[in-house]
Formats: C-alpha cells, sequence, structure tokens
C-alpha cells in the first residue's frame, strides 16, 4: 500500500469516528437522548459491551504478537507517559488521587479499539499489530487505575477489619467486567482454544455495541455538556493531549528502535499506535466513577482533532 493510501486510511477511520459522535449529538440536540441516555449507554458499554468485545478481540489474537518486542515498547511508552502524568496530577496541579486517574487515562491511554482497530487493519495490514498495546492497556494500566477508582468510591464499613478491607481491595481489579472479559480473552488466545459458535457469535454481536455506544454517549456530553475548552484549565487539558500526541509516540519510537530493535512495519507500527488519541473508554470511567468527566472529554476531543496531522506525520516519516 502506497503512502498516499496509508494518509487516506488514516483519515477515513477518523471520518468514521466523527460521523458517530455527530449522530450523538443529533440525538441529543432533538432530545431523542438525554443525560439518562448518557448514562445508560456509559454502563451498557462498561458493563456489558466492551467485556464481551475483549474476549473475542484478544481471544482471536495469535499469542506470539501478544508477548514480542512490540509489548515491550509499548508498555515502555505507557510507563513513561503515565509517571510523568501522574507527578504532574499530584505534585503540580494537586488533583485528587481519582482525579489523577482519569488524566493519567487521558495521557496515556490509546484509541486502540475503534480506532486502532481500523488502522491497524487498513494503515498497518494487520490488525493483531493492535494487540500488544491493547495487552499493556488492559492488563496493566486499566486494572491499576480502576483500582483506585473503586477504592476512592467505595464506602469503608468500620466493622470490617483491616484483613478484610485488605483482601477486598486485592480483590478489586477482578471484580471488574472489563478486567474479567480480558483475562478470557488471553486465556482462550494463550492456550488456543475456540469458543463454540453458540457462545461466541452473541459475544461479537453484543461486543459490536461497545465502540457506537461509547461514541454517542460522548456525542450527547458534547451537545448537553459544557462547550469544549469550559470547565477545566486549559493548560491542564493541553499539558495531557502534549503527553498524549507527542511524548508516548516518541518514547515507543525510541525504545523500539533503539531498545528492542525494531525497524520497518513493527517500528511503524508501535508509533502510529502510541501516536492515537485518548481512548473514548477514558470518558466511560469518568462517566462511571463521576469522576473528572469534563477532563475526560476535552481530552478525547482536543486529541482526536490534533492526532490528524499527528498520524499523517508519522505515515509519512515512516511509512
Amino acid at each position: 500500500m502506497g503512502l498516499g493510501g496509508d494518509v487516506q486510511n488514516v483519515l477515513s477511520g477518523f471520518a468514521t469516528i466523527a460521523i458517530v459522535i455527530a449522530l450523538g449529538a443529533l440525538l441529543a440536540h432533538t432530545r431523542i437522548l438525554d443525560v439518562e441516555s448518557q448514562g445508560m449507554l456509559a454502563r451498557l458499554s462498561f458493563f456489558v459491551a466492551s467485556p464481551a468485545l475483549m474476549v473475542t478481540v484478544l481471544g482471536r489474537t495469535d499469542v506470539s504478537q501478544l508477548f514480542s518486542a512490540n509489548l515491550l515498547a509499548s508498555l515502555g511508552s505507557v510507563a513513561v507517559t503515565a509517571t510523568l502524568a501522574i507527578v504532574l496530577a499530584r505534585l503540580v496541579w494537586r488533583r485528587s488521587a481519582s482525579d489523577t486517574v482519569i488524566g493519567t487515562f487521558c495521557a496515556s491511554y490509546v484509541n486502540a479499539g475503534n480506532l486502532g482497530l481500523p488502522i491497524a487493519a487498513y494503515v498497518l495490514g494487520d490488525v493483531s499489530l493492535i494487540a500488544p498495546m491493547l495487552l499493556a492497556q488492559l492488563l496493566v494500566l486499566q486494572p491499576l487505575g480502576l483500582a483506585v477508582l473503586d477504592s476512592t468510591v467505595q464506602v469503608v464499613d468500620p466493622n470490617q477489619t483491616r484483613a478484610r478491607r485488605l483482601r477486598r481491595r486485592l480483590g478489586q481489579p477482578f471484580r471488574n467486567p472489563l478486567m474479567l472479559g480480558s483475562l478470557v480473552g488471553l486465556l482462550l488466545s494463550v492456550t488456543r482454544v475456540r469458543l463454540p459458535r453458540i457462545i461466541e457469535d452473541p459475544l461479537i454481536l453484543v461486543g459490536g455495541m461497545a465502540v457506537p455506544g461509547m461514541l454517542i454517549a460522548y456525542g450527547i456530553s458534547l451537545r448537553l455538556g459544557p462547550r469544549p475548552g469550559a470547565g477545566e484549565p486549559a493548560v491542564q487539558v493541553g499539558t495531557l493531549v502534549a503527553l498524549k500526541l507527542g511524548l508516548q509516540p516518541a518514547v515507543a519510537y525510541l525504545l523500539g528502535r533503539f531498545a528492542v530493535g525494531l525497524d520497518g512495519l513493527d517500528l511503524l507500527a508501535v508509533t502510529v499506535v502510541a501516536g492515537l488519541p485518548t481512548a473514548q473508554n477514558v470518558f466511560t470511567h469518568a462517566l462511571r466513577y463521576q469522576r473528572a468527566e469534563i477532563l475526560a472529554r476535552d481530552s478525547i476531543f482536543l486529541s482526536t482533532v490534533l492526532s490528524v496531522p499527528t498520524l499523517v506525520l508519522i505515515a509519512t516519516v515512516l511509512g
């Protein structure tokens, strides 16, 4: 595939997302959907559709693509970017622990699902190239972040013993539906077990609701919530987006090329994937836990818009 085709497919992937978000905004504008509908879509995506999607996506991915040098570069880019975001949020901006989790997600949680999958298919030519970043996020970044969010919203029973509270906190990630879906998918990939069609087909059908559900809920927020750029400090939103679109792909490229020896398509893949905008399911998490919703929404909006020239530049230089 030529360079022109790469750029065209990047733009096509963004256009698809923009149309579905616009649909959500239109449905809110015409009062077909409201704020309660937004919450319902977020819960449906979080508890049902997204876990089903993770089972099918990870379960059908070759384990050799999951555990590879690409994974090390992806993990490194997430770790470096997330660490800097945490330092800024806690020590400079004095955000709460729960806000810090959402801010960290904004800076390092890439849109590897609804945008990453089509870009991996149409630009990179291999959907499995998105798997290392999915694994880094779903099995490392997301469980850690959700464990913190779970602990901040949990009402502690004073009658519980310290040991019982500790066991509950350690077990929280494994009660999260997204984590459970990811673990099931990983187990299927490692064991190379295929689910019977009577189970797999309904999971695929239900998982197909995850991406449009997130995007429509996001569109509702754009129409009914404060306009983008209002409600959160512009410096904080801008910094998180700069970390997402600037630092993370740069770290992925440097680690990929000089630390683990990637080149060609593999190096392009880890750089492009790290340069994807903030994932829409960060907004779903923010809604679910009622923490930093506007910060998540504005970071997703700005990073999505600005990632178009970012990905075009990466495809031009490395493609």
